[in-house]
């Protein structure tokens, strides 16, 4: 997911917005179910937007919810699919996140919550294919390979074989001079990628191998970690799909820190946790970390200029559907930080807590 999209989509005002989410199937047949419920939502869309606004006001709308079923094709689904129209715009956005619910939100701007956790969990990395035959590095952006490093350095070619095999060299020290200085031109070939991109790093290879490089590693913190590779299956799915295990792992790591980072600065007096303060502090640009409980949405009316109204019923006039997407964006785009998450770690937190800067 790309700033600017996000952007776009989160500061349109528009009478109505519509946001369609909802998961979706990769395969056959399972995916034939995402047609039918795509349908119930539109329906559902449709008759709220004519009972809202009625008929004439959103007629260029209406006619791209009867056109919109026709410009998706399910064979190429991944994880959820989340549709975004209005009058002036139409964005149809494929995810490899799962939504937490299907949905149907009509208000004066668009439910980008998914699209935020999409965002902060989009990671372009590098993977470091470090064999006995070839040491290629591969540019990955989450579970997909999308292509390979080539300049001065990249790819070694039949360069780890014996140099590294201390069994063919007599002499041990020479074996581990040797060893050393493979892993150690491999590790400033990585570190000069990094430097221009600041990309993070997995490596594929032996656990053996790993350690060999961090030990001789200018950056260890541009490696995050190594799988093993599987010679039964080395497909690029099958690569990026373990090397994603690993990121994946970082990531839960990170918004762990971020959970504790928040609890310590309740002994602060830094954290807000009532909805209507933490909508006015993320309006005034005091927000400097969100967390908001992935399952947690609440619809609202704003009544004035930070305060706000809990509402059950989301079909009245001037409901937003779910103020913490609003409140979300509001926080990013003021330089703050905001991430959506179930770990057990937030319940001490509540549903949604801010800190804030001052």
């Amino acid at each position: 997911m790309k700033k600017d999209k996000l952007e776009k989509l989160a500061t349109e005002k528009n009478s109505p917005c519509v946001t369609i989410s909802m998961n979706t199937h990769r395969t056959y047949p399972e995916n034939q179910k995402d047609v039918i419920l795509l349908n119930s939502l539109l329906t559902e869309a449709k008759e709220r937007v004519i009972n809202e606004f009625g008929k004439r006001s959103v007629a260029d709308l209406l006619e791209k919810m009867d056109q919109i079923e026709k410009e998706i094709d399910v064979n190429f689904n991944l994880d959820s699919l989340h549709i975004f129209l209005s009058n002036s715009t139409k964005e149809i956005i494929k995810s490899t996140w799962p939504s937490m619910q299907s949905s149907v939100h009509v208000s004066e701007s668009f439910a980008v919550k998914p699209l935020i956790k999409a965002f902060n969990r989009t990671v372009e990395y590098m993977i470091l294919k470090l064999t006995k035959s070839e040491v290629r590095l591969l540019l990955a952006i989450n579970d997909g390979i999308v292509g390979e490093i080539k300049n001065d350095d990249f790819p070694f070619i039949n360069s780890v074989d014996e140099s590294t095999d201390s069994e063919t060299v007599t002499n041990g020290k020479q074996a581990e001079n040797l060893t050393r200085e493979f892993f150690n031109k491999i590790d400033k070939a990585v570190v000069r990628v990094n430097n221009k991109t600041d990309m993070k790093c997995v490596v594929i290879c032996t656990d053996d191998n790993y350690n060999r490089l961090l030990k001789v590693a200018d950056k260890p913190s541009v490696y995050l970690g190594w799988t093993n590779i599987n010679y039964n299956n080395i497909t690029g799915h099958s690569i990026a799909h373990d090397t994603w295990q690993v990121v994946n792992v970082q990531q839960k790591k990170g918004r762990s820190e971020d959970i504790k980072e928040m609890q310590e600065a309740v002994s602060k007096g830094n954290v807000i946790t009532d909805l209507s303060e933490i909508y006015q502090a993320a309006k005034e640009g005091r927000g400097d970390l969100l967390i908001v409980n992935d399952n947690f949405h609440q619809a609202v009316r704003v009544t004035g200029q930070f305060s706000l109204d809990l509402v059950t019923d989301v079909t009245l006039p001037g409901v937003i559907d779910d103020i913490t997407s609003d409140i979300a964006w509001d926080v990013i785009s003021k330089k703050g930080r905001a991430i959506f998450t179930t770990q057990e770690e937030l319940k001490s937190l509540g549903d949604i807590a801010l800190k804030v800067r001052y």
